[in-house]
């Protein structure tokens, strides 16, 4: 959760309005329980036959790089419905625990409507640059990875002093709390890293979140003006891009 010393970010924090992050959570969570992946529909049979109705799923709403760059205009609506799509019950809740973490905050502090604008371009934009980067690849990409990790981008400009409890593996996973400008940038270093040792295929779409992140703190900085004197409870950071 995130506190503010001041008056009216305290008490707006305490009776949070953030229509936009909750709607795109239930779609998203509606989507993945109405789809082959969460395993619940028996409409889409089980075993190999479930296995190919979610391949044939992720491959009609998720990115293929190589059919969106041959110019296709339903393969060029895709990096937006690919938001609304995941791979597993991990990637799902694992994106809107932060979308709702992170993003209730980042959209009070923008408007409802600027909010969503920001979320679907940015998300959009994200997958995309993952696409232009493996433009011959005959993957699907799904999830809204790039657009949470822009909603991550905005929120270290807008709150920077934010106090983000982060569990670090090699501490034995021991609580500690950072200020955002030293938790986030230091995850983007570590999606930068990743990025460059990732293999070929399905896996988790690192540039995806970085060119997100990177487009999320440029919009934040650009049109939104910055709170001070901001502090946070616990907050963790995304879960990847998941390409079944």
């Amino acid at each position: 959760m995130i506190g503010n010393r001041s008056t009216t970010v305290s008490r707006s924090f305490r009776h949070p309005s953030a229509p936009v992050t909750y709607a795109l959570i239930a779609l998203c969570c509606l989507v993945f329980v109405a789809g082959p992946a969460a395993g619940l529909n028996p409409a889409y049979g089980s075993g190999d036959a479930l296995l190919a109705a979610q391949r044939a799923y992720f491959h009609r709403w998720g990115v293929v790089p190589a059919e969106l760059f041959a110019g296709s205009p339903r393969a060029a609506l895709t990096p937006a419905t690919a938001l609304f799509v995941h791979g597993s019950w991990v990637h799902l809740l694992g994106n809107m625990l932060f979308l709702f973490v992170f993003g209730v905050m980042t959209e009070e502090r923008m408007g409802r409507v600027r909010f969503t604008v920001f979320y679907v371009a940015c998300g959009y934009l994200a997958l995309l640059g993952y696409a232009a980067a493996n433009s011959a690849s005959g993957q699907s990409l799904v999830g809204a990875s790039g657009a949470v990790s822009a909603v991550l981008g905005a929120f270290l400009y807008l709150f920077p002093g934010a106090r983000v409890t982060s569990l670090l593996p090699f501490l034995f996973f021991l609580p500690l709390r950072f200020p955002a400008w030293v938790v986030l940038p230091f995850w983007a270093s570590l999606q930068w890293l990743a990025a460059g040792r990732a293999p070929d295929g399905p896996g988790v779409a690192y540039l995806a979140h970085l060119v997100g992140f990177g487009l999320g703190f440029v919009c934040a900085w650009a049109g939104v003006r910055r709170t001070t004197k901001v502090r946070a409870a616990p907050a963790p950071a995304p879960e990847g891009e998941n390409q079944p």
